[in-house]
């Protein structure tokens, strides 16, 4: 991973580093890297910071076992803050919190790959309590026939007055699709790569 220059004199030789989900997009963290850091970060793939209070290298989750699993780093046009993408292992602030900047999860958009993060964790667990469980048991056809009827049913309730009962169906249909989407080995990020290929054209 080729980085522009970076201006490490601008402030004694650190530079902020934000810290956001790769998959959500929600803002994690604000930490601080020197230029060892960042090295240590893109050679390892594990999130390294400059602790000021410690004076050292600092890699998170070090202690808690909550990585920040690298994707990608970028430089900011003034060449003095990094944007940090990352995959998190577990709740990132040290009150156990998913994020530093108040205790709600992703929202909007971003909301759906947290939600697709659940549907992976239940299935997982093997809970046979879990609807998301006893589905996916059941196979491709039978979550297939499921997509299938909750998108008939998104499209009669379009036909209707009620706003409400549609977007409960659509939201019906978006969980479901998620969950046939693993069931296939697949993601939300492989669907959305073809519509932004698509887009491209």
């Amino acid at each position: 991973m080729k980085l522009p220059k970076i201006d490490w004199k601008k402030n004694a030789g650190l530079v902020p580093a934000i810290v956001q989900d790769a998959a959500t997009l929600q803002v994690l963290m604000l930490g601080y890297m020197d230029a060892a850091a960042l090295k240590k970060t893109l050679r390892t793939k594990k999130v390294t910071f400059f602790s000021r209070s410690k004076q050292r290298l600092w890699t998170k989750g070090e202690s808690s076992k909550n990585f920040l699993h690298l994707v990608d780093v970028k430089v900011d046009c003034d060449h003095d803050t990094l944007l940090v993408t990352a995959r998190p292992d577990g709740p990132t602030c040290h009150r156990g919190t998913v994020s530093c900047f108040g205790e709600a999860g992703a929202r909007g958009v971003g909301f759906l790959a947290q939600l697709e993060r659940t549907v992976v964790d239940r299935i997982k667990s093997g809970d046979k309590k879990s609807y998301t469980v006893r589905l996916a048991k059941e196979g491709v056809a039978r979550v297939a026939q499921k997509v299938g009827e909750e998108g008939v049913e998104t499209a009669l309730a379009a036909m209707t007055a009620d706003k409400q009962e549609f977007a409960g169906e659509a939201a019906d249909l978006l969980y479901h699709l998620i969950v046939l989407l693993r069931v296939k080995k697949l993601s939300l990020a492989d669907a959305i790569a073809v519509l932004e290929r698509r887009h491209g054209k």
